[in-house]
């Protein structure tokens, strides 16, 4: 067999269910790996070493007993630090809560416990989630395996970066405006946004409820259709196979070119060339206003992050890096009035977008970023309006579907010519998630030989395959 960790999460499930290989040794080789890639990428908070091998002797003997747990027995994972399990410290990325244990278990964890994954750890994050680029101030940024001196995106940074690097099989994340969108798109990986509700978010860092969603980070869309199938509680897997011949995939005239940099446009228009190849039609279409929608998100962001910081605000406002201080000092003049406005117009925005486009195509497709991957040193802007500026540049394509509630299938389209990957996105109307990875999913089957998809980050020249 080849290696334990280069094979994808729904490989090495199958592996162990048919006693291929045993669970010990699966997280053995991610542990091992992890250790190993944590000095150039600081992508862990937290390696659970000791209980994470004696869950896994367990699920073996478990195994040896003829007991599967679930389609996930086994499976190492480890997460955005934002998801509580009771008695643990749950950083958020955050210095205000590194001393305090959670007094409830995330939904989703129970969820994947059930099912028999195997947590092993806790990964970095921006603070509280407020950051698109994986910048962290306390405890360091997160670096991108394709080149540790760039950016993997926020604020799922240590999500991307550590399934990426293989040192992980797969990890939740989080989306408010983008942040299991960006990582995938700059480290490489697939993922999923689902439609808003679709996936319980019960005692897990809440940012803006109205726009927070719960997805997966993974080695491949395939991957993460069975990681919501858990964490959702609903059937995706069996329309992952339906053939992609006679879906219309929508390309937008406005705003995802506009300024689009050539590599990744070039990307974009040959991963459309897969979906014809596939029987698929391509057709032209308009968008609604994106700015609008966009400035609607954005009040909504600022009216309801602040809340849940008012007391810590107020009574330890040096412990919040100055980034981060200064998105919620912006979002404090926030009027109720402002905010009942963005709250009344979604409803008829999505009617409209689903009127406007779901009524011509299945899916819209596009780059999740129009622009090439930045370093780490040319973001690191912590406060005034550049930093504002740098946040709606990285969320300008992202954002918008936030605020509409829509669910977005993410996969790796290719590399730019300085070797780093280039992000695709998938966008379906409301509850339409299985239609979104199915397609993912058929493209990623089509395309890995056709562009080159099949290399693996090599730490900017230390390779690590």
């Amino acid at each position: 067999m080849e290696s334990l960790t280069s094979l994808s999460c729904v490989q090495l499930a199958a592996a162990i269910r048919e006693r291929k290989t045993k669970c010990v040794a699966a997280m053995e080789a991610v542990l091992e790996r992890a250790r190993a890639v944590q000095p150039k990428l600081n992508c862990f908070l937290r390696i659970d070493e000791e209980t994470a091998l004696a869950a896994a002797h367990l699920a073996d003997r478990e195994l040896a007993r003829g007991y599967v747990r679930g389609p996930l027995h086994g499976v190492p994972m480890a997460h955005k630090d934002m998801y509580y399990r009771r008695g643990v410290v749950s950083t958020c990325g955050s210095k205000i809560l590194r001393d305090t244990p959670a007094s409830a278990t995330a939904k989703v964890l129970e969820h994947l416990d059930a099912a028999g994954a195997i947590q092993f750890g806790v990964l970095n994050m921006a603070e509280f989630a407020m950051g698109p680029t994986g910048h962290n101030w306390h405890y360091g940024h997160c670096r991108n395996p394709w080149d540790p001196e760039r950016v993997t995106g926020g604020s799922s940074s240590g999500s991307g970066a550590s399934v990426a690097a293989r040192a992980n099989f797969a990890a939740l994340g989080s989306d408010t405006g983008g942040s299991v969108r960006l990582p995938a798109a700059f480290c490489g990986t697939a993922g999923i946004r689902p439609t808003h509700g679709l996936v319980p978010v019960e005692n897990i860092l809440p940012l803006c409820p109205s726009l927070d969603t719960v997805g997966p980070l993974t080695r491949t869309v395939e991957d993460a259709a069975l990681v919501l199938q858990v964490i959702s509680q609903r059937n995706l897997m069996e329309r992952l196979e339906k053939p992609v011949a006679g879906l219309r995939i929508g390309r937008p005239r406005q705003v995802f070119y506009e300024g689009c940099d050539a590599e990744i446009a070039a990307a974009m228009d040959a991963s459309l060339d897969v979906f014809r190849r596939l029987g698929a039609t391509v057709v032209d279409v308009d968008l609604p206003d994106f700015s609008r929608l966009s400035a609607l998100a954005a009040v909504l962001h600022a009216a309801e992050a602040n809340p849940f910081h008012d007391e810590w605000f107020r009574t330890r406002p040096q412990d919040y890096s100055p980034q981060v201080r200064e998105r919620l000092e912006r979002g404090r003049p926030t009027l109720a009035g402002d905010y009942l406005k963005a709250m009344q117009a979604r409803r008829p925005a999505i009617a409209d977008f689903c009127e406007a486009v779901f009524s011509k195509v299945d899916l819209v497709h596009g780059p999740v970023v129009s622009f090439q991957t930045p370093t780490i040193e040319e973001t690191d802007i912590s406060t005034g309006d550049a930093a504002a500026e740098m946040l709606g540049r990285f969320v300008r394509l992202t954002r918008p579907i936030s605020y509409l509630g829509l669910p977005v299938a993410c996969a790796n389209a290719g590399f730019t010519s300085a070797g780093m990957p280039i992000g695709m996105q998938l966008i379906a109307a409301p509850f339409e998630d299985a239609t979104a990875l199915r397609a993912g999913h058929a493209f990623e089957r089509a395309a890995n030989l056709a562009l080159d998809l099949l290399r693996e980050p090599n730490f900017g020249g230390d390779q690590c395959a």
